[in-house]
């Protein structure tokens, strides 16, 4: 028998269980041993059983059935299973903005700045088209946990995102308007707040690989959704009460899941004694990880700001937030871009490249700073041709289709000035 499955049993029920205990297991060692155990304990107030509180929660059929049963309920194995058998082992809340009030600008904004590639969202098609079909998110399902339905956000499932299960199949044969649809985040350009979602496997991180996309039933919403659901058409559904609603809330084994869960040990807790944070916490838990987190975070504020100022206009307010930004974090990647797109746009080319060269040193990947960049580089080299300098400006068209080989801009440029040279050649062979 497990001793703090029956300590726990005995604290709640009373004397009344112990005595019929006594009587239904006196055969069986393992309660003898335990039960010896906990009378010889130091801590005697396992056994301390006020009458009012025996008396108020007495149910002697549900004691006799304990009794009877006890090398059943009380058996280790319950407490090591239950936890991962629950299909809810903790409770399951939907998102606490939800019990706040956030203005719909506020919450728009942080799902932008939250969300991440891999992430997993869940939305409903709203239409098909040739080239692949939209969602309405309804919620995020992976990583982050919250529910934007509200929020009226859009997201493009293309074509080539949608496997096919056959050689000949169309994918999009398989898919109809007002299907609920688990994809996971492919791209996010915040600029232009748009989306891109995958159904492919490939487009999850490892920790969330065993979550299958595509199609699911209404059944399958994730619990966060369906609580928050009816939470927002019931306004009697507090917090508080939906909480100890929660089968996870009332799991016996709910704290050992969750500390085991964030690493926590419940013997060898963490300390804030800088003496033993070496050795307890993590390298991204110390204050100079920390503060490059906020130093991003506070960057990023400034990006934003900026680009609000450059929608409306106000290029010389767009300039000051985008050298704020880099003055907090130097190495910020949309700081860069978002300059350097200003730097483009007023015609400063050569320093719209460095900025957008520099973003890309810290971010190879990032769709933005490659796409600005093989723009820039295509009118730079316009402006080295007008100067007659064709070679290096056939060198910048090249760099350019390195970063973009699809760019038709790039391929019409270094395709004429490469008959252009060509043709030079010749007449001076001649």
């Amino acid at each position: 028998m497990d001793r703090d499955l029956l300590r726990q049993c005995l604290t709640y029920h009373g004397e009344s269980l112990f005595n019929k205990l006594k009587c239904e297991q006196t055969e069986n060692p393992d309660f003898q041993a335990v039960v010896s155990d906990l009378l010889f304990s130091k801590q005697p107030q396992y056994f301390c059983f006020p009458c009012s509180r025996s008396e108020e929660k007495s149910n002697p059929l549900v004691e006799q059935f304990i009794a009877r049963k006890a090398d059943i309920l009380f058996s280790p194995a319950w407490k090591t299973l239950s936890a991962c058998a629950l299909s809810e082992p903790y409770a399951i809340m939907p998102p606490v903005e939800l019990f706040m009030e956030v203005s719909y600008e506020e919450r728009r904004s942080m799902m932008y700045r939250d969300l991440e590639r891999g992430d997993i969202v869940v939305g409903r098609i709203n239409n098909i088209r040739e080239y692949g079909f939209f969602l309405t998110l309804l919620c995020m399902a992976g990583g982050l946990k919250r529910d934007i339905e509200d929020l009226e956000l859009s997201a493009l499932c293309h074509v080539r995102e949608i496997p096919s299960s056959g050689s000949h199949d169309d994918p999009l044969s398989y898919y109809q308007i007002g299907d609920f649809i688990r994809a996971g985040v492919k791209d996010i350009d915040r600029y232009q707040e748009k989306i891109t979602v995958s159904l492919h496997q490939a487009s999850l991180p490892s920790s969330l690989k065993h979550i299958k996309l595509g199609v699911v039933t209404r059944e399958e919403l994730p619990i966060h959704y369906s609580r928050s659901v009816r939470a927002a058409t019931d306004s009697s559904e507090t917090y508080e009460r939906i909480l100890t609603s929660c089968h996870g809330y009332q799991n016996p084994s709910v704290v050992d899941y969750l500390l085991e869960k964030v690493g926590v040990s419940d013997t060898h807790p963490p300390s804030m004694m800088r003496g033993l944070q070496s050795k307890l916490f993590l390298e991204e838990d110390f204050a100079s990880a920390i503060r490059k987190k906020q130093s991003a975070q506070w960057a990023l504020k400034c990006v934003r700001a900026g680009v609000d100022h450059f929608k409306h206009g106000r290029h010389v307010d767009a300039m000051n937030e985008y050298n704020k930004a880099l003055e907090i974090d130097s190495n910020n990647v949309e700081a860069l871009v978002a300059r350097g797109a200003l730097y483009a746009n007023k015609g400063s080319i050569m320093k719209a490249i460095t900025d957008f060269e520099l973003a890309l040193e810290s971010c190879p990947d990032h769709r933005n700073a490659k796409k600005y960049l093989c723009q820039t580089l295509v009118e730079r080299g316009k402006q080295l041709e007008e100067q007659e300098k064709l070679v290096t400006a056939e060198g910048l068209y090249r760099k350019a289709l390195s970063l973009d080989d699809s760019n038709p801009e790039a391929q019409e440029a270094l395709h004429k000035i490469t008959d252009t040279i060509q043709l030079l050649y010749f007449l001076k062979q001649t």
